[in-house]
């Protein structure tokens, strides 16, 4: 009889364990190179940023975002609100154990007052009380690991929020540079093609060179030219 009570009690339990679910992953995936040994070298997801970007410009934006950026503060926010919830659901399956204490005075004057009154009263009082719920069901139980896996979800949240803000300021800035680099080599370029436009026209006066070529350098020269506010836009 009490292993059917016993049996009946965990069925009564609630909720399900968690298990965690089989994913059927690939063990060879394309492009991998079978011969290659296996090493045991770190993902470069695994890698912290301070590692990979060695730029001092762009670690010191990486730094300022990371400490400005509203959804990294939201999240850590959702991390403490978490805390607190598991804090609390920790609590709810601990002993309570209260106490009253208090201390009365009174007194009372004039000619009015019974004899059996006394003029003066002092009563002190102490009472203690404890109080604690057997988790039979296991409702506490269940709601402390929710509160855990919450805890794990708004930290996993976090890191993604950051992990995101990170990459997206080092695509930003390397594309910046990129641009930069582009509108340096666009000036170089037209600097080139006026100077070859000067020598065309300089043979053109020697009879050298024929009207054609001074069109020709003259192409080269506005189509060098006409690509510089295009990419000075991409800049701003």
């Amino acid at each position: 009889l009490l292993c059917i009570l016993g049996l009946i009690a965990a069925g009564c339990t609630v909720g399900p364990d968690y298990k965690r679910p089989e994913v059927s992953a690939p063990t060879v995936y394309r492009g991998a190179d079978a011969e290659r040994p296996a090493t045991d070298a770190k993902s470069f997801g695994d890698l912290a940023w301070t590692g990979v970007f060695q730029d001092p410009d762009l670690q010191a934006l990486i730094r300022t975002a990371l400490a400005q950026n509203y959804d990294v503060r939201v999240a850590a926010a959702r991390i403490l609100q978490a805390q607190s919830q598991l804090t609390v659901s920790e609590s709810l399956s601990a002993p309570v154990v209260d106490g009253v204490l208090s201390a009365p005075y009174g007194a009372t004057s004039g000619s009015d007052r019974p004899a059996t009154v006394p003029d003066r009263s002092f009563e002190p009082r102490l009472g203690l009380g404890f109080s604690w719920e057997l988790d039979f069901w296991g409702r506490y139980r269940r709601g402390t690991e929710a509160a855990q896996a919450g805890l794990l979800a708004a930290e996993e949240a976090r890191y993604a929020v950051m992990a995101t803000l990170v990459a997206q300021i080092s695509q930003a800035y390397l594309r910046l540079r990129a641009l930069d680099l582009t509108l340096e080599i666009s000036k170089r370029t037209v600097a080139s093609r006026v100077d070859s436009l000067n020598l065309v026209k300089a043979r053109l006066d020697g009879g050298v060179a024929g009207i054609l070529e001074v069109r020709q350098a003259e192409t080269l020269l506005y189509t060098a030219t006409k690509s510089i506010p295009e990419v000075q836009r991409q800049i701003e």
